[in-house]
């Protein structure tokens, strides 16, 4: 199953890579792509329709190829153009508008008229007061009189003005003030520096900027569609001027010529009259003119949109092939590493010595992947540019991660020091008791020995511990010279003869078997103590005589060597089964 699961893997990866390739081979620059169609609302604020140019500008913003931001200026000439065609057709019709006829309107429409007509008596008087003052002092007190008129003036025919907008009796002041925001704001979009080509080196970069070209190509879509629907539009007003225009030459002509012919015999009235309508008339024909040139202006913005999205569109073909070629590689590298795994475990499948090489297997495999790791992060992310920084987060991790090997390196320092241990010590540690076999860079390998209490045989286990046990935890050496433990027997004496005196007869035995280990022994802890300051101890037998179910029963404890303690047992029990038996011998004969 699991073999099975891997050819799978392995075939899915194959796939995968062959469609990137095929797809990297085959991508052209002719693929159709859809639309993504969003409408922006007018600016409440401007008397004139902006929004072409709104999304050109915001579009040149993002323009970062020498062939995008040439069609981008392209694209903001053509809207700024529209845009002022517009404001010139508005500006001739609030004009032509005239002030109103009635109502508060009419009212601050002549007071404006009545300041004006002041303020223009106002400037003559001074021009003439100004040649008098030379020669007359008291021109020259009228002329101060009259300047601060004309400043009083001013100020009221500012202030009306400025009523007269605010309740929108003044429409061509507001499209003068438009006229002039536009104006600004196209040149500072004009002065504004293009935005840099990003980086499409690594897999990363490619599709950032892939996912990008893609939002931009929305857009272009519908800036275009924006134009085609503002250019369907002023045809169709376009059409309804033109028809409402064809229906008043006759009446307009008859008019125009029975004024020249009856020029002498009509009055001035009916001739105001026909002049208006004339003017009117030519008006109508300008902003026709004028409608003209905005749906041919908004057409070639059209088009230029149309260009612009093709332009986008190949870049971002040419970026989904090298997405996809980066992608290959990827694959690549993870089809590589998992034959190179196959190849491994078959090469040291084949060996005999299975549990010796699986170490090495392992660390084959992984160094593989960790290889394959590193260039798929180096296509992916690309190489590192803070070096300082990549180097201090990489020895940070790894001081992290190999915190139990460096503890273990440094504790095998202390293991080899004076107070360490040595092979051949029998130690304790973590609970496990045995026999050090082996001190290791990183590990200490013990032969573990059976309950200390019972035979202290080896069970024929190797226990192996990290040598940080020597700077984190405890550990126990029972190990001087002679690797000395005090063990202890119990023997029952027999219910006839003195108790004391077999006792007695018991200590100088082991006494005796035992005299050489306590003399050694006493020797090496002198010198440990003496080292420390303790006192000195003493490695003498005890005897203790103790009531037991059947009788009395003596416990001897005697100093050994840790190795040989089951050998100095039997030979005491041998020695004391002696000592029992002349006893017994004795008794008889008595």
């Amino acid at each position: 199953m699991v073999k099975r699961a891997s050819n799978f893997a392995l075939l899915a990866v194959g796939a995968l890579l062959a469609a990137c390739l095929a797809g990297s081979y085959l991508i052209h620059d002719n693929s159709a792509s859809g639309s993504a169609k969003r409408t922006e609302g007018a600016s409440p604020s401007s008397p004139v329709d902006q929004r072409l140019l709104q999304t050109a500008q915001q579009l040149a913003s993002a323009a970062d190829t020498p062939e995008e931001q040439v069609l981008a200026r392209e694209a903001l000439g053509l809207a700024d153009h529209e845009v002022d065609q517009a404001f010139a057709t508005r500006l001739r019709e609030a004009a032509a508008a005239g002030a109103p006829k009635s109502g508060p309107l009419k009212d601050l429409a002549d007071r404006i008229g009545q300041l004006q007509a002041r303020i223009k008596s106002d400037q003559a008087r001074i021009a003439n007061l100004t040649k008098a003052s030379a020669s007359n002092a008291a021109a020259a007190d009228q002329l101060e009189l009259s300047n601060a008129q004309l400043a009083l003036d001013q100020d009221e025919l500012e202030d009306a003005q400025q009523d007269l907008a605010r309740q929108g009796g003044d429409e061509h002041a507001r499209l003068q003030r438009a006229l002039q925001e536009h104006e600004a704001e196209h040149h500072a979009a004009q002065t504004a520096k293009p935005a840099v080509s990003e980086r499409t080196v690594t897999l990363a970069e490619q599709i950032q900027a892939w996912l990008s070209l893609r939002d931009r190509q929305q857009q272009l879509e519908s800036a275009q569609q924006q134009a085609h629907d503002k250019a369907a539009r002023m045809s169709r007003a376009h059409e309804a001027l033109e028809k409402l225009i064809n229906k008043q030459p006759a009446s307009d002509a008859g008019a125009g010529s029975e004024a020249a012919d009856s020029s002498e015999n009509s009055d001035a009235a009916e001739t105001a009259h026909i002049l208006d309508r004339l003017r009117h008339l030519s008006d109508q024909r300008k902003s026709l003119t004028e409608l003209d040139r905005r749906i041919q202006d908004v057409q070639q913005l059209a088009g230029v949109y149309n260009r612009w999205e093709a332009v986008v569109e190949s870049r971002s073909l040419g970026l989904l092939r090298l997405l996809l070629r980066s992608l290959a590689a990827v694959l690549a590298i993870v089809m590589v590493a998992m034959l190179l795994g196959r190849a491994i475990r078959h090469a040291f499948g084949a060996q005999t010595d299975r549990k010796r090489l699986h170490q090495l297997r392992v660390m084959a495999t992984l160094g593989v992947q960790l290889v394959a790791v590193v260039l798929i992060v180096l296509i992916v992310f690309g190489p590192p540019t803070q070096i300082s920084t990549i180097i201090g987060l990489t020895t940070a991790g790894l001081t992290v991660a190999l915190k139990d090997f460096i503890v273990a390196f440094f504790g095998w320092f202390a293991l080899l020091g004076k107070n360490g241990i040595r092979v051949g010590d029998w130690v304790e540690i973590n609970g496990v008791s045995g026999e050090v076999i082996e001190i290791g860079v990183l590990k200490t390998v013990l032969l573990e020995m059976g309950n200390w209490a019972s035979t202290g045989h080896p069970t024929g286990r190797r226990v192996a511990f990290v040598n940080s046990f020597a700077l984190e935890g405890h550990y126990f050496n029972f190990s001087t010279a002679g690797q000395w433990l005090w063990d202890e027997l119990e023997v029952t004496l027999p219910a006839t003869g003195d108790p004391y005196q077999t006792a007695r007869q018991i200590r100088e035995t082991v006494e005796r078997e035992t005299e050489a280990d306590a003399t050694e022994a006493e020797r090496e802890w002198e010198r440990v103590t003496r080292q420390y300051g303790t006192r000195p101890f003493s490695a003498k037998p005890a005897v203790d005589l103790q009531p037991s179910v059947n009788g009395l029963s003596v416990v001897v404890r005697y100093i050994t060597h840790a190795p040989q303690r089951y050998q100095v047992k039997s030979r005491l029990f041998t020695a004391i089964v002696d000592v029992l038996h002349r006893r017994a011998e004795s008794t008889t004969l008595s």
